[in-house]
């Protein structure tokens, strides 16, 4: 399962960059909080504004490689705005 999480600003670049490298399931958690190391604290606030989206893609391995390369692409493009993707192992789907 690939994790894909990012400012809430970006999201429809985001949504663009992995439709158009094949993406068509996933899980879309919008409005969650959190804090980066690049990206800054997004707590939705008037102190600390913005908040961040959640993509859950349960996927192959090849597809997973595929997104993961996608989303290098696209960081390399808008630089510190806020996005990683975290690559995380299922076991089963029922």
């Amino acid at each position: 399962m690939v994790m894909v999480t990012y400012n809430e600003a970006i999201d429809a670049e985001v949504m663009e960059v992995l439709t158009n490298c094949g993406l068509q399931n996933y899980t879309k958690v919008m409005g969650t909080f959190g804090r980066g190391s690049t990206s800054g604290t997004h707590l939705g606030n008037d102190i600390w504004p913005g908040r961040n989206n959640i993509l859950y893609i349960a996927c192959e391995e090849k597809e997973a490689k595929q997104i993961l390369s996608c989303i290098k692409e696209l960081r390399k493009k808008l630089g510190e705005e806020g996005i990683k993707a975290f690559v995380l192992p299922v076991e089963e789907i029922t």
